[in-house]
């Protein structure tokens, strides 16, 4: 069977909800994400956009007496489609600077200026955007058809200043799109707009916690599949069958696309970045790591280069070096995984630290690795973040709690862990949010039982060890869906060593086989299983699995005895 008919033939099969159990959690209902726009147009403003090169040999004619004009806007679709809505605006500007009656341009000044799927409108650009779609209509006359139709498209999604419930307007567009494409239904472009359209009513909000669809999805599939049928390796569609497919239970029908994407835009960091969204779902970590180190290359060269500010360099490169530490983590480079953590809390950038929660994660990701490195006495020489960051400060009394935990200073941890309660209790923590995804309030009550439970098994009591390892579980398994996942790292790696500790060999093979459900093929629970499979004398299947350890484990830089380092 075809891989662009594996999801929807799945679907009509209904047997999704059979394959883990462990739940993927579906995402949340977003109004706000970013206390700012995706970039700042004024920023932008200034200055002609380069022409870059590694952005793949995009083209959508448009009507244009002039050469640059046409290549500026060609530039501008393809960074679209890469999520870098800021360099498309100012390329989409400078198309106008060649041709300032260019009616497509316009077009796409107003599309980068709306929301996308991981930012909404910021109202404060409506003025500009009702102002490009007019200029795009005022320019239409001596445009094709299919141009025509495309601004169209634009002058339905907008109100005119802002309203409350902007639902019918995106709506409006989506249908508009929908018109369009069954118009032009061999424009790839077109199509993939459409899809954005129809991704953008729900963005992140896809699947729900079982692993089945949400009504609309089985849509977004088959439109993205018939791109893919037809144009297979089209930016667009490849990228938004990542995303599309990413938090289901099949994510690895992506893989063919992955694979392309990662080379398809060589400049474009999040293009590249992208086949790790399907690599982590799929096991497949150390093309994760390949992937996000070439895409954080990518993204460096371009900003410094470009002297790019806004949103791209502020969550989306930052997000390439996150991804990159969690992906060597889960292959077992821990050095690596290290390096990458230290340098995206570096990147975080500290103007925000004090308002942005999302970048307060940036800021903190070293201390969740270094406790899953066993680093004791690095962890406590951090200082301390500052009380008024209500976040970092209670993972740094985590981490420090699991420092004296593991050194035997079971008197420290517990004042640790007396200081992160007293942090865990406060209501401020229900407001904060790691981009919109996942309160505070839930990662750090994760970090209190974690830390109760590391407590209570050191002092050999094994059964509240377990009861809170499993309350942690609980709130893990119903996090927002987020690739890399807000928690670092399962929780299951903890519990299933706790119940090998105890001789509860069976429970923890359970555990383990769970963890496996959602991190394929990861070296950590390979090992735990493979320890529970030996406590109940299953010989056989522990050779097995070890020889998948010894697999997954080929590019790690240190040697485990358990599911953990510690």
């Amino acid at each position: 069977m075809k891989i662009y008919l594996l999801l929807t033939t799945l679907l009509t099969l209904g047997i999704w909800k059979a394959i883990s159990s462990r739940e993927v959690p579906a995402a949340k209902k977003r109004t706000f994400i970013y206390c700012a726009p995706s970039f700042d147009p004024d920023i932008w403003k200034n200055g002609d956009a380069p022409l870059l090169k590694g952005l793949g040999n995009l083209h959508y004619k448009i009507t244009t007496g002039s050469d640059s004009a046409q290549k500026f806007f060609d530039q501008g679709l393809a960074l679209t489609y890469g999520f870098n809505h800021g360099e498309a605006f100012r390329s989409f500007r400078t198309a106008l600077k060649h041709d300032s009656t260019c009616a497509m341009a316009y077009w796409g000044i107003a599309m980068v200026l709306g929301p996308n799927y991981n930012v909404p409108l910021n109202p404060s650009s409506l003025a500009d955007i009702n102002e490009a779609i007019g200029n795009a209509v005022k320019y239409s006359a001596g445009t094709t058809p299919k141009e025509k139709a495309l601004i169209h498209t634009m002058t339905v999604r907008f109100p005119q200043e802002e309203v409350e419930d902007i639902a019918p307007y995106y709506e409006a567009y989506a249908q508009a799109l929908k018109e369009a494409h069954l118009q032009y239904p061999e424009d790839m472009d077109i199509a993939s707009i459409y899809a954005d359209a129809l991704m953008n009513l729900h963005p992140w909000d896809l699947w729900m916690k079982d692993g089945t669809p949400q009504p609309w999805t089985p849509e977004i599939l088959a439109v993205i599949e018939s791109i893919l049928q037809k144009a297979p390796s089209h930016p667009g569609a490849m990228h938004y069958y990542i995303h599309a497919t990413e938090a289901s239970k099949h994510a690895e029908v992506a893989l063919p696309y992955a694979d392309k994407l990662r080379t398809a835009m060589p400049a474009a960091g999040h293009l590249v970045h992208m086949p790790s969204h399907t690599y982590i779902r799929t096991g497949q970590y150390h093309k994760g790591v390949v992937a996000n180190e070439k895409a954080s290359q990518a993204d460096s060269t371009y900003i410094a280069q470009c002297r790019a500010e806004g949103f791209y360099p502020l969550v989306l490169y930052p997000h390439n070096i996150h991804f990159l530490a969690a992906c060597a983590f889960l292959e077992g480079s821990g050095q690596k995984a290290l390096d990458a953590a230290r340098m995206v809390s570096r990147k975080a950038d500290r103007k925000y630290l004090a308002e942005l929660a999302g970048v307060q994660h940036f800021y903190i990701i070293p201390l969740y690795v270094m406790v899953h490195l066993g680093r004791w006495d690095e962890i406590l020489q951090e200082p301390h973040p500052g009380e008024p960051l209500l976040y970092p400060s209670a993972i740094w009394h985590y981490a420090r709690g699991m420092a004296y935990a593991a050194k035997g200073d079971l008197q420290a941890a517990g004042t640790e862990m007396k200081a992160l309660q007293k942090i865990a209790a406060k209501d401020e923590l229900k407001e904060l949010s790691v981009w919109d995804m996942n309160t505070v309030e839930d990662l750090v009550n994760i970090a209190a039982y974690n830390l109760e439970g590391e407590i209570a098994g050191h002092k050999g009591d094994y059964a509240t060890a377990v009861d809170r390892f499993s309350k942690a579980i609980a709130i893990e398994d119903q996090l927002t869906y987020t690739e890399p996942p807000d928690w670092f790292f399962s929780v299951r790696l903890s519990l299933g060593h706790w119940l090998v500790k105890a001789g509860k060999f069976a429970e923890a093979e359970t555990v383990f086989r769970n963890d496996l459900e959602t991190f394929k093929e990861n070296g950590w629970a390979l090992k735990g299983l493979f320890n529970s499979l030996k406590g109940q004398g299953k010989d056989a299947e522990a050779r097995a699995v070890n020889a998948r350890f010894k697999k997954a484990w080929q590019w790690a830089d240190m040697k485990i005895e358990s599911s953990r380092k510690y």
